[in-house]
């Protein structure tokens, strides 16, 4: 492929899809800050937030040259650091009808999302700083060479012939691998299996789920790269998948409990969303809503096999991402078909039965390597900073011991005058010390 004049049309839809995809990173901290308690939401919200900014620094100075420089089969290299020799011409090998800058930008949005949504399993009980080293750790050892693997000029699994169309195995797969891994070292909050857990704000997690859904058309439809027929096709999928996994969600809860729930809703939608990720532009719509139905019972059985195994993935980002994202990648390897993307595969349903063989390999590399690095990575932010918040932080609240801000201000500290309830404080540093003691027992783990 040669790069051509810059078409208007696909740099729009480009930069269009980049800042949908950037709406996501609010829509992901309003999805996640409904669903913990609401001295937890703050905190909650600023992982997702942070996450965006510093991996969106990272990405300008080493990660898009680690991730996307055309190089070897587990990693990119050095020659693009700081976007060094990266102009405004386009560039032949990745998007040649837009200016180079603007694929890196809808790039970077894909790498600050994905460190984000590992924040929902260890919400609560994860220190602030240790989370912000544990994503700058995790986006450059991990995430930039698997999206190498997959999507990078010369990544192996790119090479073997994997089709993950905007993040199946690369985002989510990886996402809710290294959700399990950290939630297991971090260890349970000290409330969990002890009380009901419950979400403080379900509207606030509806509304996120919107803005995810409204965001993940530039998500899906951005990664065709042109404003086209597989563009239309992506945007297409980007609907049907989640909505059937919707009506599965709820049908499933009525079926077992005799009423739907508001957050199965919310679950369901983005479980579906996740699901047909990486098929978007590589199945037809009817396949998509196979893809949204059977994720939501895989990822449905998922949940509650995590309670039976009481691993505290605090906002199920393995059910959700990464059961949902394996579904989608071995769908894929069963409904691709060039008839509607010659650039893809055909499937198993369409006589090429070796396309599955290729995904459940991409799938379990990426697992098993995800599983080993992220592992070595929270060891090592642990032994820097310490992950865990001391007992005392945790009982009164981590918004107040990591930022000294409260979200919904009244009760015992309702002496602040002219603040109300809903508004956001901050509380002085010596206040800080009086409502989270010392406590002699608590220690970072």
């Amino acid at each position: 492929m040669t790069a051509g004049a810059i078409s208007a049309g696909d740099t729009a839809w480009l930069l269009v899809s980049a800042a949908l995809v950037l709406l996501m990173v609010p829509g992901l901290a309003l999805f996640y800050g409904g669903l913990v308690r609401s001295r937890s939401m703050l905190n909650t919200m600023m992982m997702s937030v942070a996450a965006l900014a510093l991996v969106g620094v990272q990405w300008i100075l080493i990660g898009y040259s680690l991730a996307f420089q055309p190089g070897g089969p587990l990693i990119g290299g050095f020659s693009w650091v700081g976007l060094s020799g990266i102009g405004l011409e386009p560039d032949a090998t990745y998007a040649p009808t837009v200016p180079h800058f603007a694929f890196i930008l809808f790039q970077a949005m894909f790498a600050g999302i994905t460190v984000a949504l590992i924040s929902g399993a260890v919400v609560e009980r994860m220190r602030f700083p240790a989370f912000l080293l544990f994503a700058v750790l995790w986006t450059t050892l991990i995430y930039d060479p698997l999206a190498h693997w997959v999507w990078g000029s010369g990544g192996w699994l790119s090479e073997l012939g994997a089709l993950d169309f905007a993040g199946g195995t690369v985002i989510h797969i990886s996402a809710g691998t290294a959700a399990v891994v950290a939630a297991l070292m971090v260890g349970s909050r000290r409330d969990y299996g002890r009380t009901a857990l419950v979400p403080h704000n379900v509207p606030m997690t509806l509304l996120g789920a919107g803005l995810l859904w409204f965001g993940w058309f530039g998500f899906n439809a951005g990664s065709a790269l042109s404003a086209g027929d597989v563009a239309a096709l992506a945007f297409a999928n980007t609907f049907a998948a989640p909505a059937a996994a919707l009506v599965t969600w709820i049908g499933i809860e009525q079926v077992r409990a005799g009423r739907s729930t508001a957050v199965g809703a919310a679950t369901g939608l983005v479980v579906g969303l996740v699901a047909v990720t990486p098929a978007a532009g590589f199945v037809t719509p009817l396949s998509a809503l196979l893809i949204g139905v059977t994720a939501a019972g895989v990822s449905h059985a998922a949940m509650e096999l995590r309670g039976r195994f009481r691993i505290d993935d605090s906002l199920d980002v393995f059910a959700c991402h990464g059961a949902a994202g394996i579904v989608g990648a071995v769908l894929t390897g069963v409904f691709a078909t060039t008839s509607v993307n010659p650039a893809g595969a055909d499937g198993l349903l369409a006589g090429n039965p070796g396309q599955l063989g290729v995904q459940l390999v991409a799938v379990l590399a990426t697992m098993a390597f995800v599983a080993v690095a992220t592992s070595g990575v929270v060891g090592v932010v642990g032994a820097v900073v310490g992950v865990r918040v001391p007992l005392d932080a945790e009982v009164a609240g981590i918004d107040v011991s990591e930022h000294g801000e409260e979200a919904y201000f009244g009760g015992d500290v309702a002496s602040h005058a002219g603040v109300g309830i809903g508004d956001s404080v901050v509380l002085p540093a010596a206040e800080v010390a009086v409502r989270v003691p010392e406590h002699p027992a608590a220690r970072p783990v």
